[in-house]
């Protein structure tokens, strides 16, 4: 991508930027066509940098507006009579139906808090103890032999197993693997795959007859997500099965992706600093200072669907009601208007607030349990059980995605 993207820097360039409007409902800069949806996938920090330098910027191939910059994210985000989680043609509601992510206000609130019981602070740490239980067979399975991809036999069915635990369905974590891969790809199918909305759709089926089965006989376990949700009465009226259905594949997506994808981040920038981890060895102190690194640096969900509601200038862009915007989590927190150093991991950097996990009301309704999986059960015990640990040079780190991003192969040995 070239610099001078903003507009008015020539006339064509405007009248571009007006014919567009239309279909952009804004007038901006925009990459004209320059960012492919496979140079994201590899590396899309190198494009977040040029669009933090453009500001709110129309990606062709994407067909929404990016919001890079740390302090348009947070106006966004914050900022409930301008902008809307409800995005017409969602691809997240058209894959998994009508659920909290897409929805704002009381809508929002009664979805949301009809889960949030199982994953408030206290609950999940009583859930500590099977959380290590879990990790410690999984290190089992594989310390003896000295090298492992830990991302397929650690991150992947440690992830799996703590979100069946917690969900309360009979599942096994490869049918969990598998039903995330499915719900995500068709929540990032911004190329309009009819493959990967095949593959979607029949997913979705398999996971509400699992649900139906768990809500069946002597119902789901106590203290359960699916218990929680069955149970709640909001505004006077209990969930729906459907909005049960959908709240299920919400937790299916997120609650196993971004554990999964922090432990194998965190584990891969420690072995690329060994001086940190001598220092986080030697004070385990420093272990959530690690996770919260780790996220900043590679966000594991990058980028949320909003709509401007009215008209409104954000940057130097003017956008119309009804724009659509990608609001980026993963290049705020790599701007250098906000982070001194930010391509940097440094475990060390004074603490300051980041956006991995959202802002706003729609802040993660996961965050204590993936804060309990990575920082307090899984990097300590990999760490502590596999001495000498260390990467694989012979197989490279091969980190992938940009909705969603983390290692997919992290081979290490000791």
């Amino acid at each position: 991508m070239e610099p001078d993207m903003g507009h008015g820097k020539s006339s064509a360039v405007a009248t571009a930027a007006r014919a567009g409007a239309a279909v952009r409902r804004g007038v901006g800069p925009t990459d004209d066509g320059r960012i492919s949806l496979e140079s994201l996938v590899a590396d899309p920090y190198p494009h977040y940098r040029e669009l933090r330098d453009a500001g709110v910027v129309w990606v062709e191939a994407l067909e929404r507006w990016m919001v890079t910059r740390w302090d348009d994210v947070g106006a966004v985000e914050v900022a409930r009579e301008a902008f809307s989680a409800t995005e017409p043609d969602s691809l997240l509601t058209r894959t998994i139906g009508h659920q909290m992510l897409r929805e704002d206000g009381e809508a929002h609130k009664r979805l949301r808090s009809a889960a949030a019981g199982p994953l408030q602070r206290p609950a999940i740490e009583a859930r500590e103890p099977v959380l290590r239980r879990i990790a410690e067979e999984l290190i089992d399975g594989f310390v003896d032999r000295g090298c492992v991809d830990l991302i397929a036999e650690f991150a992947v069915p440690f992830a799996a197993r703590c979100l069946i635990e917690v969900l309360g369905v009979d599942a096994s974590p490869r049918d969990i693997a598998r039903w995330s891969t499915a719900i995500m790809n068709g929540a990032g199918n911004y190329a309009d795959d009819p493959a990967v909305w095949s593959a979607s759709l029949a997913t979705v089926a398999e996971i509400d007859a699992v649900v139906d089965a768990a809500l069946s006989g002597g119902g789901p376990p106590p203290g359960s997500i699916i218990a929680a949700m069955a149970a709640k009465e909001g505004q006077g009226r209990a969930l729906s099965r459907e909005e049960i259905y959908a709240n299920t594949k919400v937790m299916v997506g997120g609650g196993y992706n971004e554990p999964r994808d922090a432990v194998g981040t965190a584990v891969m920038y420690l072995l690329s600093h060994p001086d940190q981890l001598a220092d986080v060895l030697a004070d385990p102190s420093l272990w959530p200072r690690v996770v919260e690194e780790a996220v900043r640096m590679v966000a594991p969900i990058g980028v949320v669907p909003r709509v401007a509601k009215r008209p409104i200038r954000l940057a130097d862009t003017d956008l119309e009601p009804g724009a659509r915007l990608l609001v980026n989590f993963a290049a705020a927190n790599r701007d250098e208007r906000q982070w001194e150093r930010p391509d940097d991991f440094d475990v060390h950097r004074p603490k300051a607030r980041n956006v991995a996990f959202g802002v706003g009301h729609h802040f993660c309704l996961g965050v204590w349990m993936a804060r309990l999986q990575v920082g307090a059960v899984s990097l300590p015990a990999l760490f502590d059980r596999l001495p000498g640990l260390q990467l694989d040079l012979d197989r490279p780190p091969v980190v992938r995605g940009w909705v969603f991003r983390g290692p997919t192969e992290l081979w290490v040995r000791w």
